[in-house]
């Protein structure tokens, strides 16, 4: 039993210990928490918009999403270069501690970071009109919730390789450009050809897509498609985040 618990235990306090320094970084949490709520507040609530009964829940359906890669771009692909420069890596990677348990715990930050996030979004959702039945709430917030993981595995990716100034441009880039062309900002029907033809090769772009499907919303193409499409970038990323952390020195 001992044994069992001992890795239990360390994936649980690395976890916990990662979401508190998370939580206790504000120059993060603010922009990562409070820009996704703002845009959605001043796109759905303070500007002119569609007045269709179904726009604020589309909206929410892409806006759901951009909340979700933004503490996974940053918090594995920034925070993993910086923690990589200042050799904190190399010093888990020779502990006794499991692999998986730093991967984790970042996974974890990110993830909660999401969550607070998407309660403001969907405080402001409610605001503007948005009623769907608790299943399909609950449908929609794991959606989201899961939306961290290509991007985290996109970011580790590049932690593992870019020094910490080119993790952050690249990460930027990324949250901005893949929130644009995905179409999580404006519906993709409405973006130029060429826009769509490149944001079809980004994980924003399916994931608004199935999201969309969820909230009754408007959609191209076929959610199974999405679907597949989405596993098939989850899996490439995972690839591209592992040839990271085997090329880094042990």
């Amino acid at each position: 039993m001992t044994a069992l618990a001992l890795p239990t235990g360390v994936w649980r306090r690395e976890a916990l210990t990662e979401v508190k320094r998370s939580l206790r970084l504000p120059q993060f949490l603010l922009p990562t928490v409070l820009t996704p709520a703002g845009f959605y507040g001043l796109f759905t609530l303070a500007l002119p918009h569609d007045p269709a009964p179904g726009f604020a829940a589309a909206t929410l359906a892409g806006y759901g999403v951009f909340a979700a890669t933004g503490p996974a771009l940053f918090g594995f692909g920034a925070g993993v270069a910086v923690e990589r420069e200042q050799g904190l890596i190399e010093l888990k990677r020779v502990s006794p501690m499991p692999a998986g348990a730093y991967v984790g715990a970042k996974l974890a930050a990110a993830v909660t970071t999401t969550a607070l996030a998407l309660v403001l979004i969907d405080a402001l959702s409610i605001v503007a009109g948005v009623r769907l039945a608790p299943a399909t709430w609950a449908l929609l917030t794991l959606l989201h919730l899961a939306s961290a993981i290509p991007f985290a595995l996109i970011g580790f990716g590049m932690g593992m390789r870019m020094s910490a100034k080119g993790a952050v441009a690249v990460a930027n880039a990324l949250f901005l450009g893949c929130s644009v062309l995905g179409g999580l900002w404006i519906p993709s029907r409405l973006l130029p050809g060429w826009m769509q033809m490149i944001g079809a090769w980004t994980p924003s772009y399916h994931l608004g897509q199935l999201a969309r499907v969820i909230v009754g919303a408007d959609t191209i193409g076929s959610p199974w498609m999405h679907a597949a499409a989405i596993i098939a970038m989850t899996v490439a990323g995972a690839a591209w985040a592992w040839t990271g952390w085997r090329r880094s020195p042990a």
